[in-house]
């Protein structure tokens, strides 16, 4: 018997999770949501904010960290990339099934860069790098041993142009906050130029996957309120 996750996946529709916390991991619960058909999963500072704040999952690793001396960006992103490429190790299987279509984990560059396009494509560059690279004792790397993760980057007029350079670049991208269907536009356009740019220095396209993300539930609220007010 089919589920109903199952059943939207076969009217071409993914179903991603929204949120990502150490216990559902450590349990397997996470594991039994991919299992179900979930196949994606995206975070940001406010999720990993609430997950460590409304949680004891943490509360081990935040000690050990914060007696070695790290700062609280440090502590974060250690607990971050730990959940993460959890995530994405559980998420490979449905990555190769789908050849690449599917099965990514998101991680966002930090908000405070939105208006700066070299330090995004920086961080975001990082980000990719700290997620993607090979797990420790894994042996000699043929390339990222976590191909299946995305990096979050704005739809502001700065992180357009940092769309077009990290595709450029080989590096996958998920476009968040995006609010009108002309800035859809612009992303597509910097997208369709990073491939070109990529494929201009001999790069792998096969490896390139982008997703833009269009916050239609914004869309909704205010049209809501309107036809609330037509009623």
């Amino acid at each position: 018997m089919t589920n109903p996750v199952e059943e939207v996946q076969k009217l071409g529709q993914s179903i991603w999770y929204d949120n990502i916390r150490r216990g559902l991991l450590t349990s397997g619960e996470f594991q039994r949501m991919v299992e179900m058909g979930v196949s994606g999963v995206t975070s940001n500072p406010t999720i990993f904010e609430k997950a460590i704040a409304e949680s004891a999952d943490y509360d081990a690793a935040l000690l050990s960290l914060a007696r070695a001396g790290k700062s609280a960006t440090e502590i974060y992103e250690a607990l971050a990339v730990e959940d993460l490429r959890a995530a994405a190790d559980a998420l490979r299987p449905t990555y190769y099934r789908t050849k690449g279509a599917d099965g990514f984990v998101s991680w966002e560059v930090d908000p405070h860069l939105a208006y700066d396009t070299e330090r995004t494509v920086s961080e975001a560059k990082r980000l990719h790098a700290a997620l993607a690279r090979p797990r420790a004792g894994g042996g000699p790397s043929r390339g990222l041993d976590r191909p299946n993760v995305l990096i979050k980057v704005p739809a502001t007029p700065e992180g357009i142009t940092a769309i077009r350079t990290l595709i450029g670049d080989g590096v996958n991208v998920n476009v968040t906050l995006i609010f009108s269907l002309k800035m859809y536009q612009r992303v597509m356009e910097a997208y369709l130029s990073g491939l070109e740019d990529l494929a201009s220095r001999k790069g792998d396209l096969s490896r390139i996957a982008s997703v833009a993300s269009f916050f239609v539930s914004r869309v909704d609220t205010l049209v809501d309120k309107q036809l609330e007010a037509r009623i």
